[in-house]
């Protein structure tokens, strides 16, 4: 038989059991309320266009003249390739070109003697011709003189083949001195976009190899978080389709977005998505962009990997839920 101290206590214990539950529920519709229709919500993470700054040679760097954190300039420099070997090759290509100019002067002069030479044969051969028509020469003394212009012929085509000669190397002592001015040109590395630097991965002294990395810079007009949906709601989105993102921390922020990409195919969710309904074999992605203008005035929030909530509009008629109607500003 039970007595009346114990049916006490498992009444009580049952009263608690169903206020825990109570309690647990309602926070939970609390934290996770239920979206109107026409709105998908999916769990992902701020990321960003990353771009590399790479040497294109091997070299010892020289300098870094950005920091992380700092904003930068398109075509701004930020590091330096040490040059000194570079510059002594361009010099000797320099020299090899003005050694190759005179060479060309040479042959020019050579040129114009030859046609003085052959100008002399041939005219002492019409001379010979009519001497021996008059039988005033021997044969000897005109097969002679046509002999003489024919050498004056092959010397001076020689003297041009010289020339052509030392124009080519003229041609490619240039084109060195061209290649070390690129090389040297390239050994200053510049920003390819205006962004923010996010890594920085090499110092000054350090020996890089051709595609070493030395900074890694953030372009903050290209914000976007990435979410799967199941196909129920992917096949719903519609590229351009108003968005709202709102990041953990910053639950008061509602920023402005719209979906740029919906893949074409279904692929299995990553192990590291999470959604807020049971888990799906076959998931779309779906990347929504953050608003470029709203983040030129809250640069603050360009920061990647902060995970957040992307909330999509389905169709034109759906209302926003109240926490998403009007985009507040940080302060």
């Amino acid at each position: 038989m039970i007595s009346l101290h114990s049916k006490k206590w498992v009444t009580t214990a049952i009263v608690l059991a169903v206020l825990v539950s109570g309690i647990g529920y309602l926070l939970l519709q609390f934290q996770n309320p239920e979206l109107p229709e026409g709105i998908a919500s999916g769990n992902g993470r701020i990321e960003a266009t990353e771009v590399d700054i790479t040497t294109k040679y091997g070299g010892r760097l020289a300098g870094v003249l950005a920091k992380e954190g700092d904003s930068v300039d398109l075509n701004q420099a930020l590091a330096q390739i040490d040059t000194k070997e570079l510059d002594a090759q361009l010099r000797r290509a320099e020299a090899e070109v003005r050694r190759a100019e005179q060479e060309r002067s040479v042959a020019v002069a050579v040129i114009a003697q030859r046609k003085s030479e052959l100008s002399l044969a041939q005219k002492d051969m019409e001379r010979a011709k009519g001497l021996y028509e008059n039988d005033s020469i021997p044969l000897e003394q005109l097969q002679r003189d046509e002999t003489a212009v024919e050498t004056a012929k092959s010397t001076l085509a020689a003297a041009r083949a010289q020339l052509s000669n030392t124009e080519a190397a003229i041609e490619a002592a240039v084109a060195n001195t061209e290649l070390f001015k690129t090389q040297r040109d390239d050994s200053v590395l510049r920003a390819p976009i205006k962004g923010r630097v996010l890594y920085r991965l090499a110092e000054p002294g350090e020996v890089l190899a051709a595609g070493g990395k030395v900074l890694t810079v953030l372009d903050p007009t290209d914000i976007y978080m990435t979410l799967f949906l199941p196909t129920q709601e992917a096949t719903r989105v519609a590229v351009g389709a108003v968005a709202r993102v709102v990041l953990e921390g910053l639950d008061e922020v509602a920023i402005p977005a719209k979906v740029s990409f919906v893949a074409p195919k279904a692929q299995f969710t990553p192990k590291e998505v999470e959604t807020r309904t049971e888990r799906e074999k076959l998931m779309f992605r779906v990347k929504v962009q953050l608003d470029d203008e709203f983040l030129a005035q809250h640069a603050a929030l360009a920061k990647t990997g902060i995970p957040g909530v992307a909330y999509i509009r389905l169709n034109d008629n759906a209302e926003w839920p109240a926490s998403l109607q009007s985009v507040e500003r940080p302060q």
